[in-house]
């Protein structure tokens, strides 16, 4: 007697962190494979590994993300879960708010509030149920940003752990379990070796993309790349009358070659003007000019170090030209003008340093090949380093190191005002390490909108 199989089908994007150039052929194509299924009565389920939103876009920054909650409501999603760009460049406020006209799931185990409950816009899994009966199970975690999480209110727990004990809870309730992870390729890796009861891991944040999938022991690896460059599928055949997969793989399909209307590029632009349109709103008048220059200091950046120190009471600052995409005419400045000068979801921080832990920072900071350098993620939107910025941090002319009006002396205590990124450790080893202070959710335009209306 022959096996009856039932073919479920996944798509599946991740981190397409407001790439819109391709999302009204990507949308068309969902909507199409989901009505092209439902007439065979197959199952299909659409997902998003998180990072969809990115506050560098002006629709995104404009709607506050609600505008990308739309357009995955009509591009027909069923389940979501979030990345650190919903997560932690998002106030809580804004975050409470985002998915409150979701026609999804948003599948998030690991992050919850401070007294332990889930946040009601979310829930830990979900189980959906096919036509024949099959149950899926839907797990999803984040990538855990402890200290960011808790400046915003929030409790976030390690999402291996997390996904491993609810698989376990979802195990004599369901037929198939699979997973969202933005947790990145290292940590489902280790999820698949530890985790054998997990069918799929839809991954993310990392930017990995694999092609064909990949198995780690019976888990079935699945990710997209970034930006909307792919749409991943998964198809697994279900033997119904022995209640075992048979079969599951994986591929991806370029949203370059989808199909394309007239009126896709004029959709675009709209979500961009759509965007600049929201934020067009004053926040102060420039009396004069304020010129950028990516390899020196210039009355932007001056600006700007003032600014930093201004809003911290720090000692000095530190900063590179390069975030500054673009200059600053006279006349008043508005929201858009600000979100495009500085367009980065990145953070101030102060930190807390010894003397010669300054030192040591002011002299690796010199380095001659960093201007010209490209940088790529931790937040930043630009393109080059551009020089590096110092703000009442100077050497006088018999080379004694000052920050403010203070002699940097090695015993000595002093707080450098930065930017977040270079407190990761990629470019100054030893701030990973030191004493921090974010300051959260405002973001560095932020600061620099408040220091006009303090200053002119």
């Amino acid at each position: 007697m022959k096996q009856r199989k039932e073919s479920i089908h996944f798509y599946h994007t991740n981190d397409i962190h407001s790439h819109f150039e391709s999302w009204p052929q990507i949308s068309r194509y969902l909507r199409t494979r989901k009505e092209e299924h439902a007439a065979r009565a197959e199952a299909c389920f659409v997902v998003d590994i998180g990072d969809h939103v990115d506050r560098s876009h002006p629709f995104t920054e404009g709607t506050n993300g609600l505008g990308n909650v739309a357009l995955l409501n009509a591009a027909g999603y069923d389940a979501v879960t979030i990345g650190n760009n919903e997560g932690i460049t998002m106030s809580k406020k804004a975050l409470n708010s985002l998915y409150q006209g979701a026609r999804f799931d948003v599948i998030l185990g690991n992050l919850f509030e401070l007294d332990g409950s889930q946040p009601k816009w979310s829930k830990p899994y979900h189980i959906y149920t096919t036509g024949e009966g099959t149950r899926i199970g839907i797990i999803g975690a984040t990538a855990p940003y402890p200290v960011f999480y808790s400046k915003l209110g929030w409790e976030i727990v390690p999402g291996r752990e997390q996904l491993k004990k609810m698989a376990e809870q979802l195990e004599a309730q369901t037929d198939i379990i699979v997973c969202l992870s933005h947790l990145g390729v290292n940590e489902d890796r280790l999820l698949a070796s530890e985790c054998s009861l997990i069918d799929v891991i839809f991954g993310a944040h990392t930017h990995h993309l694999f092609p064909k999938g990949e198995f780690i022991g019976s888990t079935l690896l699945a990710a997209t790349g970034k930006f909307g460059e792919y749409v991943g599928e998964v198809v697994i055949e279900w033997d119904v009358g022995r209640k075992q997969i048979a079969l599951k793989q994986a591929s991806v399909h370029r949203a370059d070659r989808m199909a394309i209307s007239d009126s896709d590029v004029q959709e675009v632009n709209e979500l961009m003007e759509d965007g600049k349109r929201a934020m067009e709103e004053k926040v102060f008048h420039n009396p004069y000019p304020l010129n950028q220059n990516l390899f020196a200091p210039s009355p932007l950046s001056s600006f700007f170090g003032r600014a930093l120190i201004a809003y911290t009471d720090a000692d000095c600052a530190m900063f590179n030209a390069g975030i500054f995409l673009g200059s600053l005419d006279a006349g008043w400045v508005t929201k858009e003008d600000l979100h495009s000068l500085l367009p980065h979801p990145i953070n101030l921080c102060v930190i807390t340093l010894e003397g010669h832990e300054l030192m040591d920072i002011y002299e690796l900071s010199l380095n001659e090949e960093w201007p010209h350098i490209e940088i790529k993620g931790l937040g930043f939107r630009g393109a080059l380093m551009g020089a590096m910025i110092h703000e009442r941090l100077y050497k006088n002319k018999a080379g004694k190191l000052f920050a403010g009006n203070r002699e940097v002396v090695p015993d000595g205590i002093y707080k450098l005002a930065t930017l977040d990124m270079f407190t990761f450790g990629y470019f100054f080893p030893t701030l990973q390490f030191a004493e921090k202070e974010y300051y959260m959710p405002e973001l560095i335009r932020d600061i620099f909108g408040w220091y006009g209306t303090e200053y002119f």
